[in-house]
């Protein structure tokens, strides 16, 4: 792991924008969240707000991305008016380009590119907003079959990147995330390794790249979890199935919400360096920092494993969520 990278992991929570850059997302709950109006200015003042409260709180990592709608500029903007922030580690990613025109009801919402001149394109787009406070730029969302695993000038370009200091990494989803990792593990160029970083989908419900996130963080490489509240699933408000209740009743045992139980059990895998807040509100990011303080004990993590569900199914399950 790369020494920004350390310093940005101390708190062990980082908060991503991915439900604050654009009108629209899957994240449940959205409506009651975000203003009644869902204007560029209204979710700007919204992200603000959120990386106020999580900079004051010792959070030192933000993750944004091209097809996060606006995230970018707003992160870029919040940071050009607070020039005494040094120590902040930013990441964003390319690969899907943002499509719904600031619409939440949209056909298409992003398209995905993995090829040489969508990245060409992106990091400018990016580099053009956050310039050199730029420290991690990863592929977004990899799958087994991405040709950022085995596009050999794609792997040039952003070996280049990688001597200007940024560290290169990867985000994961679908059901074959194990795969994605132990092959992006293997990647190299000029004989060593390109992938510095990997993002990945890991909760209560979907624990199925564990081994190969292990293996990531043993190989020396940054490990970062996104989704780890299953895009809402794990809060308290939509805690609808009976699985659920070991949540509930070890909320109730430590004193605190089924968000900090859920995001503690992830922060206690040794491996896991960020764990990411993808919080809407500056209640739900205060409720999601209160993990850092819950110490579960071994009876309690065992108890959490009921809630664990087949790949397949989590990921079938996602792909049905609507964006609101």
């Amino acid at each position: 792991m790369t020494l920004l990278l350390r310093a940005a992991s101390h708190q062990r929570i980082g908060l991503g924008l991915a439900a604050v850059g654009r009108p629209g997302y899957i994240t449940l709950g959205r409506r009651s969240d975000l203003p009644e109006v869902r204007s560029p200015e209204a979710l700007e003042e919204r992200a603000f707000e959120l990386m106020d409260t999580a900079y004051s709180h010792g959070v030192r990592y933000i993750d944004t991305a091209r097809s996060y709608g606006r995230a970018e500029s707003f992160l870029a903007e919040w940071l050009d008016t607070r020039s005494e922030i040094k120590d902040l580690v930013i990441g964003s990613k390319w690969g899907y380009t943002y499509t719904a025109d600031w619409r939440t009801e949209a056909d298409v919402h992003e398209v995905k590119d993995h090829s040489v001149s969508a990245y060409r394109r992106q990091v400018a787009e990016t580099r053009a907003r956050l310039g050199d406070r730029l420290s991690l730029y990863q592929v977004h969302s990899v799958t087994p079959d991405s040709p950022a695993l085995s596009d050999t000038a794609l792997h040039e370009q952003l070996a280049q990147l990688s001597t200007e200091g940024v560290t290169v990494g990867l985000s994961t989803s679908g059901p074959h995330q194990a795969d994605t990792i132990r092959a992006a593990l293997t990647v190299t160029v000029g004989g060593k390794p390109l992938f510095g970083c990997v993002q990945t989908t890991y909760n209560l419900l979907e624990r199925s790249a564990c081994s190969a996130l292990a293996e990531a963080h043993a190989a020396g490489r940054a490990v970062i979890i996104k989704e780890a509240l299953a895009n809402g699933r794990l809060t308290a408000s939509h805690l609808a199935t009976p699985q659920m209740n070991a949540l509930h009743e070890i909320a109730r045992q430590t004193g605190t919400s089924c968000d900090a139980v859920a995001l503690a059990a992830v922060i206690a895998q040794p491996w896991a360096d960020i764990v990411l807040s993808g919080a809407a509100t500056v209640d739900q990011l205060t409720s999601n920092l209160a993990a850092t303080h819950v110490h579960l004990n071994p009876a309690q993590l065992e108890r959490l494993t009921e809630l664990t569900e087949p790949s397949d199914a989590y990921w079938a399950h996602r792909s049905r969520l609507a964006w609101t």
